[in-house]
């Protein structure tokens, strides 16, 4: 199988962001829509996959995406908790009637309804919800509600042990993912994102979280930004830092994606990563949507790189199957329920 760990619903039905819209306006003054408002139909959701996403993952020889709400669409910064919440609620709705609807391609994975300044503990009665009611095999925790300005305190501090704690319970990890920049000097997906896959990694080698959560798992997307090609830098910062090897300290709960849009990156992270660490991953339709003229082929066709890689044929099965398997055991657990 070929099991894609990031896909995101960037093809959502318009219904969604009118709404959206009209809850925004209602921060400003005005009634807020409610839930009930938004009305689509699974037509409208297949109109949307099918000519899409799954049209995508068929060429490329996809089998199963772990499918989570539009990361940019999180929008945490925006309005309150009560904001959030109702949006996440809404959001993860439809990435689950999309699984149910292609039960054999998509797996839903849980935005959560965090807010800056707000204790992370608000986000578990919908993380419980999309677990429980929805099969969620997954969720995206923002490290930066803020929109790019950092407020929160680092993923190691005890105010996300809850969240953790939670997640150790049900046993399903999360991508360490952020949303939109609303500052200036970030731009959302060539800046913001992978500088907070630099910046959560690092927050995780300065601590000891997995000291007091072993079985913690968490994705780092876009192949962990500038990890791989710093890792000289990392070690040696973990050495000043009194820390063991990375391999020891962090890489036996930290994972990083195949997100990354081009063969010589790509092969740097095999390179420096240990293929058990490495998950198979695209994010199509997302960031980089264009054919690379030099090569003919999307940006985002990162099964191509995998496959030109050299890696054994072990190491490929891992990245591209089995470590899935073992990092979101639920999607496991779905694909033996599906004779997979």
């Amino acid at each position: 199988m070929l099991i894609d760990c990031h896909g995101h619903y960037t093809t959502a039905p318009p219904a969604l962001a009118a709404w959206r819209d009209r809850q925004v306006a209602a921060l400003s003054g005005g009634p807020a829509p409610a839930r009930a408002d938004l009305r689509i139909s699974d037509d409208e959701l297949r109109e949307t996959i099918e000519p899409n996403q799954l049209r995508l993952m068929d060429e490329r020889g996809i089998d199963l995406t772990i499918f989570s709400p539009r990361a940019s669409f999180m929008a945490h910064h925006v309005g309150d908790f009560a904001t959030s919440s109702e949006w996440a609620a809404l959001c993860n709705e439809l990435c689950y009637r999309v699984s149910a609807l292609y039960p054999g391609r998509f797996a839903p994975a849980a935005m959560l309804p965090q807010s800056p300044g707000v204790d992370p503990a608000t986000c578990i009665p919908e993380l419980t919800r999309c677990v429980e009611e929805y099969g969620a095999v997954a969720l995206n925790l923002n490290p930066d509600p803020s929109g790019g300005h950092w407020t929160a305190p680092p993923l190691t501090d005890r105010s996300w042990y809850p969240v953790y704690e939670k997640m150790v319970e049900y046993d399903i990890p999360a991508m360490v993912h952020v949303s939109t920049s609303v500052n200036p000097a970030f731009h959302t997906t060539g800046a913001h994102y992978l500088n907070a896959d630099t910046t959560a990694f690092m927050q995780l080698l300065q601590g000891d979280l997995f000291a007091d959560f072993p079985t913690l798992r968490l994705v780092i997307p876009h192949g962990g930004g500038a990890v791989p090609y710093h890792w000289g830098r990392f070690r040696g910062l973990a050495l000043a830092l009194g820390k063991p090897e990375l391999e020891e300290h962090l890489l036996g709960n930290v994972f990083f994606d195949t997100c990354v849009y081009h063969q010589p990156g790509s092969d740097l992270l095999f390179d420096v990563v240990p293929a058990k660490n490495i998950l198979f991953a695209s994010e199509m339709i997302g960031a980089v949507r264009d054919v690379d003229p030099r090569t003919g082929h999307h940006f985002d066709d990162t099964r191509r790189y995998v496959e030109a890689a050299k890696l054994s044929e072990v190491d490929q099965a891992a990245i591209r199957e089995h470590n899935a398997r073992a990092v979101y055991p639920r999607l496991d657990a779905l694909l033996k329920r599906q004779g997979r």
